[in-house]
């Protein structure tokens, strides 16, 4: 790590230590505003931040197949390496709450904010009562026009690493009719996990086109029909960030030598 990377991180983390409490004062005192109008201080948050993460940083990104994106509020199902995506999404999608676990709650500022932006906080060690909460809140969410975004593996995964697509996202669609929209991104490779350094690079983020719920198809099998997409697609944009998985890097290579 050289000093000028070091001295960039140390503005970026200036930033939210600046920008979050300020953002969140400006939600906290606007919280009687309609539910959609509220949300332009979180999004705003997030706006700034990838701002300085782009111009301070240099950690840019681009997006392949935003064609995809439906024109009706649909959940969003993404891969879960790092805190970019949580930025980013918000840039990338329309208006959109989180599906989030509720020890979240208890983050200063950032749980508070969620809760604020009308995030649906489940007990993932309820299941019944999460996925109770998860239809019932989802629905109010959907009325308000709101998109939902769930990382259907449940916490952040390394690069490389494969985690268990839980089928909640997938039983919400069904139940609300609304369609899934598969998200993969690199993002992990340059944002590693509860990382203080986050490195300049390009990250990829691809969107896959609507999967839409069937009666032919169960939560199970259309979480995995999801699952496999965006794994499909972590191989192929896998393997270029300076803290890839070394098999994603030897993959990388061994593809450049055969074409």
């Amino acid at each position: 790590m050289t000093l000028g990377l070091l001295i960039r991180n140390l503005v970026y983390w200036l930033a939210v230590i600046v920008l979050t409490p300020l953002c969140f004062a400006a939600l906290f005192v606007c919280a009687w505003l309609p539910r959609r109008r509220r949300h332009i201080f979180g999004k705003s948050w997030a706006l700034m931040l990838l701002w300085v993460l782009e111009h301070v940083v240099g950690l840019k990104f681009r997006v392949i197949g935003q064609e995809n994106i439906p024109d009706v509020p649909s959940i969003i199902c993404s891969k879960h390496q790092s805190g970019w995506e949580t930025l980013a999404l918000q840039k990338i999608f329309p208006d959109q709450i989180y599906v989030a676990k509720r020890e979240l709650l208890w983050v200063p500022f950032f749980g508070w904010g969620l809760w604020l932006m009308n995030a649906i906080m489940i007990n993932r060690s309820d299941r019944a009562n999460a996925n109770r909460r998860m239809q019932e809140q989802g629905l109010e969410r959907k009325r308000h026009g709101f998109w939902i975004t769930v990382f259907p593996e449940g916490t952040r995964i390394r690069p490389g690493v494969v985690g268990k697509y839980r089928p909640g996202a997938a039983r919400m669609a069904k139940q609300l009719d609304m369609p899934l929209v598969p998200v993969a991104h690199n993002a992990g490779e340059f944002w590693p996990r509860n990382a203080f350094i986050k490195h300049p690079g390009e990250i990829t983020l691809v969107i896959g086109q609507p999967v839409y719920p069937s009666e032919e198809m169960g939560p199970e099998a259309l979480m995995a029909q999801v699952g496999e997409w965006i794994e499909a697609r972590q191989r192929e944009i896998g393997g270029v960030g300076p803290c890839a998985h070394p098999d994603e890097k030897q993959a990388r290579i061994a593809l450049a030598h055969s074409a």
